[in-house]
């Protein structure tokens, strides 16, 4: 199985009709603040913001997902297909999270049987 880097897709859906905050919210958005530079430090991020933004992305895509499908329920939306997109989207980017999640999780299990 291939998984593509975090944040190296790019890629932003269209804003839907009357839901606030539904563009820009992509699978690829879980990493995003992995390409940007750090501050005056100049010092390679942690491991823990890493994982920090990468969570409140994910919170951020199914907040719009939320929106999104609220809009396209109640008749809001001038454009369907972009409230779609950005509910796909939301899920796209919870499998991805769930699927690190569980290889993370095996990760820590195989070094904890590990006979030294």
């Amino acid at each position: 199985m291939i998984i593509p880097p975090i944040g190296g897709l790019g890629g932003t859906a269209a804003p839907a009709g009357g839901a606030e905050g539904l563009g820009g919210s992509t699978a690829a958005g879980l990493g995003q603040g992995a390409a940007a530079p750090e501050g005056a430090g100049g010092g390679t991020p942690s491991f823990g913001n890493e994982l920090t933004s990468a969570i409140n992305s994910l919170e951020s895509t199914q907040q719009s997902a939320d929106a999104a499908s609220q809009a396209l329920a109640t008749g809001n939306v001038k454009d369907p297909e972009a409230a779609i997109s950005t509910v796909e989207d939301a899920a796209l980017s919870m499998q991805l999270a769930a699927q690190i999640r569980t290889k993370a999780v095996e990760a820590t299990q195989t070094i904890f049987q590990t006979q030294v």
